[in-house]
């Protein structure tokens, strides 16, 4: 072949050679196009920039370059198409999850407003109800029984045919509704005991009791005696028991939670200093139950101030108000089962009965002293003892009323834990032998001399009111068989609290009151350290308080932090909704009579967990450790034990065992128809045999 024909373009070349180039140097090989220049297509195709050139007939070593590159590249090319393909996969589910969690925040939050439309509508309802049917079957019951009442007073019967006309309403008063209708949530064997319980109670005769005490939630609240009283009262009416409550007619009552209040058209006296002494009478029915108001006319300033306790002359007070309260219940023909006191307010019962009373148709009753500790005892000159018509000679004696470090001064409380037949001391994590030796003030020598009477009883809660199954402030209820609700609430919480709705996170409740006794320089370096932890936290206050607003106001400042929300103004809705939020409810101490956080936090599934490394109640010498309650060793056993920083890293590093800790926790029950209600069910058959 010429020279000409190789440079002239216009001369045809043959086949093999049409892609051949000429090159300045005969010795220099083919460039092939660099493999970086291909570009793969969305569709996984090669777009036509990056083909490679056809192989250049170089013989045998240049087939066999070729064919690897082709090799390589189809690999390279796999490769690509697999990494295109994740890549694809992986943004369609960040897309999917975004969807998904913005949909579900959406469901929430709509499920919050029906739920309120809801709720608001069954209100309204419920007010129609109430005006236009009435009262209730138990409603209607104890009006009967107060009116019978005031038929004796005003001698239209006999206190005998009264006797069997309360035993006719008592007895058909039961019904299985009234009993199970809070019932029916519960498992299939849970609800059998029940029914079995109820089946046998109905063929004994229940108890018939009568408080006589100061204070009844919600009338009237200062401590933790008004919640006791009005709960333990409806757990002994759901098994058929009948209780009533006697009060002082107080100026600043709250009436509005008294259904049927009227008054007694009948005189009412009884003895102080010397003279009889007119009273007012009224009754009504609250909550369920019976209840009884005594407005002294003489001494009208008794009850008409605006605290209840702390005057000086509150002997003088609380005294008229036992006696008279004794003289209601014997004019008015009634012969309880017990008669239950409490505190030293109405201590002084025990020896106005036993020295007057017993002998006026009252001798099948039996007294029963509650306490909700020794701390207040009422130390006064032996004289006064003469006002309500006790014998001061015959009683100011070191066996009966006499203080055993002040003598000269007889000693209510003392002398109330003597003549009673039985005493129960509330207390949830005590044991009988500390309150004895370490927590009687000084009553130690006659709580050892009376310790068979001593019972120790835990506080409860109302878990018709606090159950997640059921809860009405919560936008998605749940269970043990169902948890999903309860993330739910979590994720509320957050949302109300400004602070990252991540799932991961810890969320710690914290409820902080007047009465919650948080060493607040303590509790800043538990949530500071939690907080390095990731932990966060929910602070709930009582803005009323002006001493609580400014301790929270400066914790906030002092631990400033975006994991942190503090909620000054106390929400019953909000509360209900930090409990169901939380994960663990920091607690000051488990001895909690008043706000009961920890057992409102076990039935919702947080752990109660105390401020410091454990609560001192449970380190305590175990040679005092015998006689407590099933709340106190069960606590011992779980969270009582382990501080926040534990709890903490349980939950991070062991959540199967965390999460069955919890489940086993909202199966318990803790409330007043448990323990409490057993516990005094118990004095009550002990001092009825007698």
């Amino acid at each position: 072949m010429s020279m000409a024909t190789l440079i002239n373009p216009a001369i045809p070349s043959s086949p093999s050679r049409r892609f051949s180039i000429p090159l300045t140097n005969p010795n220099s090989h083919f460039v092939k196009a660099p493999s970086l220049l291909r570009c793969v297509r969305k569709n996984g195709e090669i777009n036509g920039l990056s083909r490679t050139p056809p192989p250049m007939d170089n013989g045998g070593e240049d087939d066999a370059e070729t064919s690897l590159e082709e090799s390589s590249n189809v690999e390279l090319e796999s490769k690509n198409n697999e990494i295109w393909r994740l890549f694809k996969e992986a943004q369609q589910n960040i897309l999917y999850l975004n969807k998904q969690r913005v949909k579900a925040v959406d469901e929430l939050n709509k499920a919050k407003r029906e739920k309120q439309l809801l709720l608001n509508k069954i209100e309204q309802l419920e007010k129609e109800n109430k005006r236009v049917s009435g009262k209730d079957n138990l409603v209607v019951c104890w009006e009967l029984l107060l009116r019978i009442d005031s038929m004796v007073l005003g001698g239209m019967v006999s206190t005998e045919e009264a006797s069997k006309l309360r035993r006719m309403v008592i007895d058909s008063k039961v019904s299985l509704v009234d009993v199970f209708s809070g019932l029916l949530q519960q498992r299939d064997a849970e609800l059998l005991a029940e029914l079995r319980l109820f089946s046998e109670g109905s063929k004994r005769k229940g108890y018939h009791v009568i408080h006589i005490c100061t204070e009844m939630e919600p009338l009237i609240s200062v401590g933790p005696l008004a919640p006791y009283i009005t709960g333990l009262s409806r757990a002994l009416q759901r098994k058929g028991h009948l209780v009533e409550v006697i009060l002082p007619k107080y100026a600043s009552l709250d009436l509005d939670e008294v259904q049927g209040l009227r008054e007694i058209e009948a005189d009412s006296y009884s003895f102080f200093n010397g003279q009889l002494h007119g009273n007012r009478i009224w009754t009504g029915v609250v909550r369920g139950i019976g209840v009884t108001f005594i407005q002294p006319l003489y001494f009208s300033s008794f009850f008409n101030r605006d605290g209840i306790y702390d005057h000086p002359d509150d002997f003088e007070r609380f005294t008229y108000f036992s006696r008279a309260s004794l003289d209601y219940i014997a004019k008015s023909g009634k012969q309880p089962d017990v008669l239950h006191l409490h505190n030293w307010e109405t201590a002084i019962v025990g020896p106005l009965f036993w020295d007057i009373f017993a002998k006026q148709g009252l001798g099948n009753t039996r007294i029963l002293l509650t306490c909700q500790g020794f701390d207040s005892q009422c130390l006064d000159e032996p004289d006064k003892l003469a006002l309500c018509g006790l014998d001061p000679d015959r009683l100011h004696r070191p066996d009966r009323f006499q203080d055993t470090a002040k003598t000269h001064l007889v000693n209510i409380l003392k002398g109330g834990v003597v003549y009673s037949n039985k005493v129960i001391v509330m207390s949830s994590m005590h044991s009988k032998g500390r309150i004895i030796h370490s927590m009687s003030h000084g009553l130690e020598p006659t709580l050892t001399m009376h310790k068979e009477k001593l019972l120790v009883a835990p506080y409860g809660f109302d878990n018709s009111t606090w159950d997640p199954s059921t809860d009405k402030f919560l936008p998605v209820n749940y269970s043990t068989e169902n948890m999903r609700g309860k993330y739910a609430c979590k994720v509320a919480v957050q949302q109300q609290a400004g602070i990252s709705t991540h799932a991961s996170s810890i969320l710690v409740g914290c409820i902080i009151s007047e009465e919650s006794g948080f060493d607040l320089e303590k509790l800043k370096a538990v949530v500071r350290n939690a907080i390095r932890e990731g932990a966060q936290f929910v602070f709930l206050g009582n803005g009323s308080v002006s001493t609580t607003y400014r301790a929270l106001r400066s914790f906030q400042e002092a631990v400033e932090d975006s994991n942190v929300k503090f909620f000054y103004n106390y929400d019953e809705a909000l509360s209900h909704l930090v409990f169901a939020g939380s994960d663990i409810m920091l607690c000051h101490s488990f001895h909690d009579p008043l706000l009961q956080v920890p057992l409102k936090a076990l039935r919702y599934g947080a752990a109660p967990v105390s401020e410091a490394s454990g609560d001192n109640h449970l380190r305590y010498s175990s040679d005092h450790d015998h006689e407590i309650t099933k709340f106190s060793q069960f606590m011992r056993s779980t969270f009582g034990v382990m501080s926040l920083s534990q709890a903490l890293d349980e939950m991070k590093n062991n959540p199967s065992t965390w999460k069955t800790k919890i489940l086993n926790a909202m199966k318990k029950d803790f409330s007043w128809d448990s323990e409490c209600y057993e516990t005094h069910v118990s004095a009550y058959s002990a001092v009825k045999s007698l």
